[in-house]
């Protein structure tokens, strides 16, 4: 191997790398920034434009668009026509390429970023080497990570060469480099000119870490994320304690956070398997977790809780008191701290938890393909209101009512959920039928079932649910509507004298 062409945005390691390659007798030509950069350490190296015999143009956007740099890359050597054509041409081989691109990323996550300095740091040289380098793979060794620089100077040192397997680990990894960059581009344009639902989708994601396994032992799994940065998501916490996530940690604390961004008031919410086991409101976040605590003092063992105020010491004294896996909040005082790090493996993690603004769609895969859908951020405020029978909650049972409502459209179909005091006494999760579920709420809430308001997420087919409510006692009872026997469940609440409330919202969730 003797020629390098160099060009990198991201430079670590490529001054080490540069002079490694000059001390092995490979020439080195290169552009811009890097140019400047390896002069400055002493490293010889040949202007692009020197190499070419034809100045950059247009503000720098051609300049390695050139045969003298594709036939370099692209041509065969086995191949005798092509080294006759190159022969012919004065274009000399080039055996390493060093790439990596354009800070697209870097720049369109910068606030309010100008549509001109988006589309200027739309690389279009850099993906163009890229992909004719690991075309020609078995010739050319492609890098764009500085990861691979070592592996590649060890090689050279004891071959001369580059291995096969190598170039084709390397090939590969330069076409994943160029797709997400490309996918990059299509959403900011995409999102940028409105289209909701293109013909042609692609996305991207990198990878956060390999998980000890998935749901279960013999599942293999990862943990990735978007390029950029998605505001209150439980891929961009920080933890400031215990050992790694999981796989069913960071399910079930991506559905604690989505229900505590419900509220604006101090709210602390429990979930166990992707379903809420205990969600309380009150006046201060301790107030709040007291109430998810004695919503379900079972079943919160071993779960997830998520807060959306600072945990102060108080807060912390009654969460160490639990076992629990992790617990996230937008802050922890320093006595809260001392407090929880007392338990080697509790996770605390810390983002900012905004109520639910997020533009994000909601996926769902599927054998051989998937199910993306807008995320289900319609509330109560959002909802068209309408008392249905004879007598109207009091002003408790509204409190109740929203409450419930709030939560049950986190909790997996046919979902019933019984709230009462600010905090959900009883719920019903993943039932076939509706009455199950209300069972379930009402014998798990038992005695504080009788006052209760009822959340049910979708409308009731027959009158039955609201039979069962009314023999436990519960009072107001909050639902979509829109069944064509809603008549018969609106008389039996009447005659129980059960305030009832349709909002024609349904809120399923498989």
């Amino acid at each position: 191997m003797k020629r390098a062409l160099i060009s990198v945005s991201d430079k670590a390691g490529i001054v080490e790398f540069s002079q490694k390659l000059s001390d092995l007798g490979i020439e080195i030509l290169s552009t811009g920034g890097t140019k400047k950069l390896l002069d400055d350490h002493n490293i010889p190296c040949i202007q692009v434009s020197d190499f070419t015999k034809f100045p950059e143009m247009l503000d720098g956007r051609v300049k390695t668009l050139h045969p003298m740099i594709h036939g370099g890359i692209l041509g065969i050597r086995k191949n005798e026509a092509h080294m006759k054509q190159m022969q012919e041409h004065g274009i000399q081989p080039i055996d390493i390429v060093v790439i990596n691109l354009y800070p697209f990323k870097e720049t369109i996550s910068k606030p309010n970023v100008a549509w001109e300095d988006a589309i200027e740091n739309i690389d279009i040289g850099g993906p163009a080497m890229v992909r004719s380098s690991a075309k020609n793979h078995e010739d050319v060794v492609i890098l764009v990570e500085p990861v691979d620089y070592d592996e590649v100077i060890a090689q050279l040192k004891e071959t001369g060469t580059v291995s096969l397997a190598t170039k084709r680990r390397l090939a590969a990894k330069a076409f994943r480099h160029t797709a997400a960059y490309d996918a990059l581009i299509a959403g900011f344009l995409s999102e940028a000119v409105g289209e909701v639902a293109p013909q042609k989708l692609t996305v991207t994601f990198e990878k956060q870490q390999d998980l000890r396994y998935g749901e279960n032992p013999h599942q293999r799994a990862s943990f990735y994320r978007t390029p950029m940065a998605v505001k209150g998501s439980i891929a961009y916490a920080k933890k400031l304690h215990g050992k790694e996530l999981s796989y069913n940690n960071i399910n079930d604390a991506n559905a604690a956070l989505q229900i505590v961004k419900e509220f604006d008031r101090p709210a602390a919410v429990a979930v166990k398997h992707m379903n809420p086991c205990g969600v309380g409101i009150g006046e201060t976040i301790f107030e709040a977790f007291c109430h998810a605590y004695e919503a379900d003092t079972t079943s919160i063992f071993g779960g997830i809780v998520a807060l959306n105020r600072e945990v102060d010491r108080e807060t912390a004294e009654k969460l160490h008191q639990i076992f629990l896996e992790i617990v996230i909040a937008p802050s922890f005082t320093q006595e809260a701290l001392e407090i929880l790090t007392a338990k080697k493996n509790i996770r605390l993690l810390t983002l900012d938890i905004a109520t639910n603004e997020q533009k994000e769609k909601a996926w769902v895969t599927i054998t051989g393909g998937a199910l993306i859908q807008d995320l289900d951020q319609l509330g109560f405020a959002d909802a068209d209101i309408k008392v249905v029978t004879k007598r109207e909650p009091t002003e408790k049972e509204w409190e109740d009512l929203k409450l419930g409502w709030a939560v049950v459209k986190h909790v997996k179909s046919n979902a019933i959920v019984l709230a009462k005091d600010g905090m959900t006494v009883g719920i019903g999760a993943g039932q076939m039928n509706r009455v199950g579920s209300a069972r379930i709420a009402c014998e798990q809430a038992g005695a504080r079932a009788k006052g209760s308001a009822l959340a049910s997420d979708a409308f009731f087919p027959m009158p039955d649910t609201v039979e069962l409510a009314a023999k436990s006692g519960v009072t107001a009872i909050i639902h979509p509507g829109g069944s064509v026997r809603d008549e018969d469940s609106i008389r039996v609440a009447d005659e129980n004298n059960i305030a009832m409330v349709m909002t024609g919202i349904r809120h399923f969730k498989h």
